[in-house]
């Protein structure tokens, strides 16, 4: 089967679309999106109700962090994402909030496992930055039956880890359109990156797919209208910051 991955959309109706145009044309089979559907964005109801939609044919979905503050704002405002949370909030309906709410923090699909963040405490939404931190995600896998393949989002970067001979955690960055061979004989961590906000300097969104059949994985960078997804978020009032960001990249 070819899952497509998708992660972070952050209310970016404009690259979850055009993401999942790409994957259609490269006959995905299933989409499974690992969380933060919303935040920083500014069209969190469209986002979310395209991806209901999709449950609909047999997409699997996650909660990520900024889903569970679109439900639930923080009482206290720290860091410039959780400005945006309450403005989240009043876009979404009361169904919205439930359907959010509801969702799981982590789901197993045959060998795969999905998170948003680690699958250490996921609850906690750590972030796997390096070796360090995917060698503990991995390593929580042991309460889980048969998982080869762990997969997660929340650090907007793709990045592939795997366990070699000696148990130590190998590290590399992919290029986008390459296959890479993933064989089950090996335990795998990847974080998918992107669709909505990528942050490495380059404004393509990002996603991956995975062919379960093959143990083929290809990570792609998608063109998309950033402009437009910017201009929302200046007509929504919302902080500058966040539309700049789509039109550099970071």
């Amino acid at each position: 089967m070819r899952l497509a991955l998708l992660s972070d959309i952050h209310a970016n109706i404009q690259a979850l679309d055009a993401c999942l145009a790409h994957a259609r044309a490269r006959q995905a089979q299933r989409f499974v999106f690992l969380g933060d559907l919303v935040g920083y964005g500014a069209d969190p109801r469209a986002v979310v109700d395209r991806v209901r939609l999709l449950t609909e044919e047999g997409a699997l979905v996650l909660k990520g962090n900024h889903d569970a503050m679109a439900v639930a704002p923080p009482a206290s405002v720290r860091t410039i994402g959780d400005s945006t949370a309450y403005w989240t909030h009043r876009q979404l309906t009361p169904e919205h909030h439930q359907w959010l709410d509801q969702l799981p923090m982590t789901l197993q699909h045959e060998a795969s496992l999905f998170v948003h963040a680690s699958v250490n405490e996921p609850e906690l939404w750590r972030y796997v930055y390096d070796q360090r931190a995917a060698t503990d995600s991995l390593n929580a896998t042991a309460d889980w039956r048969d998982v080869r393949y762990v997969f997660g989002g929340h650090v907007h970067l793709q990045t592939l880890y795997y366990r070699g001979a000696d148990t130590e955690l190998m590290m590399f960055t992919p290029l986008p359109g390459v296959a890479l061979p993933v064989p089950r004989h090996r335990q795998w961590l990847s974080t998918i990156g992107s669709v909505g906000q990528p942050r490495d300097g380059n404004t393509k969104a990002m996603y991956a797919m995975f062919d379960t059949e093959r143990a083929q994985l290809t990570f792609h960078r998608v063109d998309y209208d950033n402009s437009s997804a910017a201009s929302a978020i200046r007509r929504a009032g919302l902080p500058e910051f966040f539309a700049h960001r789509l039109e550099i990249g970071r």
